[in-house]
C-alpha cells in the first residue's frame, strides 16, 4: 500500500473522507501521546491531552498551512494542550523510559535509572517554557526549526531558551550533587 503524504490526507479529510484523518491519527498517536506524557508525567492526563490534541486538530484542519509540516502543526497543538493540562493540575514533566539497553549489567541499569531520576527531578524544577525546549530538542530529537514551528517562536529564541534551560538544569543538578565534582 502506498503511504500518502500528510498534506494529501489533510486535503482528503477536508473533502469529507473520514478514513483520511484516521490515517493521520494512526500515524501520529504514539508520538503525540509520548510528548504529552513527557510533559504532563501522568498517563491518564497524557491520554486526555492526546485525545484533545486530535480533536482540536480535526476541528482546526482548515487552518493548517500545507507549506509547513503537519506533524509540527500537530505537535504545537499537543504542546499547548500539555501546557494547559500542567497549568490546571500544577504538574511537572517527568521523563520515564522503560527501555533497558541489552547487555547492561544490573548495576549499570540501576545507576542509569538513578541518573534519570535526578534529571527528571531537575527538569521538574524548571519552568514549562524551559522544560519543553529540552524535551522537544533532546528527547524528541527535533531540529531547531521544528521546535521553532511547534512553539511559534523564532529559532534564535529557541536557541537562547535552550541555552538558558541547559544552564538552569546544570545548576539544579549541581545542587543535587550531580555536577562534575558530585
Amino acid at each position: 500500500m502506498i503511504e500518502l503524504e500528510d498534506a494529501t490526507l489533510v486535503r482528503r479529510s477536508l473533502e469529507g473522507d473520514p478514513h483520511a484523518f484516521e490515517v493521520l491519527v494512526d500515524r501520529y498517536q504514539k508520538v503525540v501521546f509520548n510528548i504529552a506524557f513527557r510533559l504532563t508525567r501522568d498517563r491518564g492526563e497524557a491520554e486526555d491531552v492526546a485525545q484533545t490534541t486530535f480533536l482540536k486538530a480535526f476541528e482546526a484542519l482548515r487552518s493548517y498551512n500545507s507549506r509547513h509540516k503537519f506533524f509540527s502543526w500537530l505537535y504545537a497543538i499537543a504542546v499547548h494542550e500539555a501546557l494547559n493540562a500542567s497549568g490546571r493540575k500544577g504538574r511537572f514533566a517527568r521523563l520515564e523510559e522503560d527501555v533497558e539497553s541489552a547487555g547492561d549489567t544490573p548495576e549499570e541499569v540501576v545507576t542509569r535509572k538513578q541518573i534519570e531520576e535526578r534529571i527528571v527531578e531537575g527538569l521538574a524544577e524548571l519552568k514549562f517554557e524551559h522544560r519543553v525546549v529540552i524535551v522537544l530538542k533532546h528527547l524528541q530529537n527535533l531540529s531547531y526549526e521544528e521546535v521553532s514551528q511547534i512553539l511559534g517562536i523564532p529559532e534564535k529564541k529557541v536557541k537562547s531558551r535552550l541555552f538558558t534551560a541547559r544552564t538552569m538544569l546544570k545548576d539544579v543538578l549541581a545542587r543535587k550533587g550531580m555536577g562534575p565534582n558530585g
